[in-house]
Parts: C-alpha cells; structure tokens; sequence
C-alpha cells in the first residue's frame, strides 16, 4: 500500500487520538492478571501454596497455549472486527479474573492462564499492534509503538498501584490477595467496555476491480504472504532475543526478596516499578532515540544489546551478598532498575521494523500474529527455564546463572539485529 493511500485511511478514521488513547487504556490493563506474579509473587507462594518452578510451569503453559493460538492468530486476525476482537476478549479474562480470586487448585489455575493466554495474546495483543500501526505511517512508528509503551506504562502503575494497595490496606493477607484479583478483573471488563463503545469497526477492503473483498480469503491470501516473507521473520527473531531478555527481569524480584532481604510490600512496589513504571521511560526514549537518533528501530535495539552485554557484565561483579546482609538495597534495586530500562527502550520498538522492511499495511494483522508467535515464544520456556535454575541452585548462585544466560541471549541477539539491519538496507536501496 502507498504511503498516500495509508495517510487516506489514517485521516479517514475517526477521532485518531482518541482511539489510540483508548487503546492504550486497553493495553495497560490487560495483561495485568496474566502477569499478576509481577504485583503478587511472594504473596502468590504464600497464599496459593505455589513453588517457584510451579510459578514458572503457569507461565509456561500460558506461553504454550500463546504459541499454538497465534498460529491460528495468523489467519484471523484480520478476518473480524479489531472493535469486537479487542472489546470481548478484555471481557473475556476479567471473567476469568474472579476465577483466580477463588484460589484454585494448581491444575485450574493452569488452565485459567491458558484460558488468559488465548484472550490476550491470541485474540487481542495482535490486533491492538494492527490498530496502532494503522494510525501512524513509516517515519513515525518507533514514536508511535513508544508513546503506546509509555501510556500503558502509566496506567500499569496506577492499576497495579492500586491492586498492591489494596492488599496492603487489606492486611497483605489472603482475602487481601483476592480483593486485589478482583479489583483487576473489575478494571479488565470495564476497558472491554470502553474499546466495544469507542473503537471503530474496521475498513472495508476491496479489491482492483472496486469490488469489496472475501474476508475468509483475503485473510488466507495474507497469511500465506506473511509466512513467506524473510523480513517478518527477521523482525520476529530480533524481537525473540529482546523479549529472552526481558523475561529475566522478573527475577530481579525474588532476587531483592532473597538476596537484599526486601519485605514482600516493598518488593511488590519494586516489581510495580521494574515491570511497568519503566515502560514509561523507556517507552518514549526507546521511540526518540529510534526515529531521531539512530534513525531506525533496528539500529536502535542493536546498541541496546550491545549495552546490555556490559551492563549485566559490570553487575555480577558486584558483591550483592555483602550489601544485602549491611542492608544496603539500593544499589541493588538502582542496578537492575537500570538494566530494565534498557531493556524497555528495546521492548517498546521491536514491532515498529514492519514498517522499515515495508511490510504492506494489508497484512498487517497476519505479520502482527505471526511476528507475536515468535516473540513471545519465551513464555512457553524461559520462566520454567530461570525458576529452575532458581529451584536448583538456592541463593546466588541461581541468580548468577539466570544473570549470565540473560547475557548469553544478548549477544545473539548483536547478530540476529545486524541481519535485520542488512535486510533493511536492501530495502532502501530498492527503493532509490
């Protein structure tokens, strides 16, 4: 699609910010139960009698069932409405939200994260990323998916915020933790709510001869182009390496718990701050530094690994057994609190490459879906992979191991990002 016809359809849609604004409401809310453990860890080992590795299997099966939706993902998201997909399915988890509240057994409470899974990440994650790229054109995207990061890092913080205290107003007890669940499930339906009475249907496509076109087949048409092309691999393979990255971070939780010897309600606002009040640094940063620096996404998130490398390096030499038995935290919580936005000015831009290898606007929610599948396919492994490494060697030494293979995925990820740049520049030179 030419850019004169995107910029057609992009003026065309009604009340363009507002909408984006009411996404974004969306995509700070939905995965709030999905990723509860980031609030409520140690309340969730205490209260739900869950072992780390246990904590890990959910997540897994969680990233199992992702993995297999968004084959099917690939298909239909762009066979229904981006209104109803994305309103019903944030209906659809708060539902399950007061399932969680009831404490099931561990068995229900997998299949209550594989029931999230398909909501979230099948039926609405892919679709609110076409929803997003359909409001910007090419020179805007890493500004576009920042600012998209940046708002739902501020309405991570002021649900989570709430949730957490909630359960410490609550006594940080068991019936705590459920008024905490069911707030969340409560906030999840009502931003259904909103998105099924504010975002609009979509376009109709039609074809050369004027005539509208056969969703079922222009869906099957796309999927097919987007499997086919080497660019959407490349952008999904770069975005895998961030995101093995990423999947780390939720240890520096248990590791402050552990190793700095943080209470549980100082570590549930650590987690709040690490896992969401960072998307809104790096969300704009890693959008800025994109477009007006490094002048490509890509480019961008290559320097991110570079630094990662360094990063974690210099941090496992620090002598953090030491510090946390003087009390001395804040190093800690500093160090990793920086890792982690680093990592965020990578997460918030690894979609917006689409643009740069030119993937055409109609199959959009095709290379969305399949580019989810690969990039979120550490779900189904890395939590079960560090909180066993976790459960298998106690105290630093797991952290020690979890730290080094963050370290070991940043380095591959140098030399997948390079690729990506190369195919990039075949693009351009096509295109002179």
């Amino acid at each position: 699609m030419s850019n004169k016809t995107k910029a057609a359809m992009m003026k065309a849609a009604p009340n363009r910010w507002f909408t984006f604004c009411i996404l974004t409401l969306s995509g700070g809310i939905a995965f709030k139960l999905g990723s509860m453990k980031d609030m409520f860890y140690v309340p969730m080992q205490e209260f739900m009698g869950l072992t780390n590795t246990q904590i890990g299997g959910a997540m897994s099966a969680y990233g199992i069932v992702q993995t297999i939706g968004l084959i099917a993902g690939i298909y239909i998201c762009d066979m229904f409405s981006k209104k109803y997909m994305i309103g019903g399915s944030l209906i659809g988890i708060g539902l399950v939200g007061f399932y969680l509240a009831t404490f099931p057994p561990y068995w229900g409470f997998l299949a209550a994260f594989g029931v999230i899974a398909i909501l979230a990440e099948v039926t609405y994650w892919p679709v609110l990323l076409k929803a997003i790229r359909l409001l910007g054109d090419e020179k805007t995207q890493g500004r576009m998916f920042g600012f998209l990061e940046m708002g739902r890092g501020i309405v991570d913080v002021i649900i989570a915020g709430t949730a957490l205290a909630i359960f410490g107003a609550m006594g940080e007890g068991a019936n705590a933790l459920r008024a905490g669940l069911i707030f969340l499930s409560c906030a999840t339906i009502a931003a259904g709510i909103l998105c099924l009475i504010f975002v609009p249907n979509d376009e109709k496509r039609v074809g050369a001869d004027g005539k509208e076109l056969n969703k079922a087949t222009a869906a099957f048409g796309g999927m097919v182009q987007a499997l086919k092309s080497v660019d959407i691999w490349a952008v999904a393979l770069n975005g895998f390496v961030v995101y093995c990255i990423y999947c780390g971070l939720t240890y520096f939780i248990p590791f402050l718990n552990n190793i700095y010897l943080l209470p549980a309600t100082a570590v549930g606002a650590y987690g709040i701050i690490n896992q969401y009040g960072l998307k809104m640094v790096g969300g704009p940063i890693g959008g800025f530094m994109s477009d007006k620096v490094h002048k490509s996404s890509a480019k961008h998130i290559r320097m991110g690994f570079i630094v990662c490398i360094v990063a974690m390096a210099l941090f496992l030499m620090i002598p953090h057994e030491a510090l946390g038995a003087s009390g001395n935290w804040i190093i800690g919580a500093a160090c990793t609190l920086g890792f982690g936005a680093i990592v965020f000015t990578m997460r918030a831009v690894f979609f917006a490459p689409m643009d740069e290898v030119k993937v055409p606007a109609e199959i959009t929610g095709a290379a969305m879906s399949l580019a989810s599948l690969v990039i979120y396919l550490p779900n189904s492994f890395a939590y079960l992979m560090y909180g066993n490494f976790l459960d298998r060697f106690p105290g630093m030494a797991g952290y020690r191991i979890v730290f080094g293979v963050m370290i070991g995925w940043a380095v591959i990820g140098v030399f997948v990002s390079t690729f990506l740049i190369n195919r990039i520049k075949k693009h351009q030179q096509a295109g002179k």
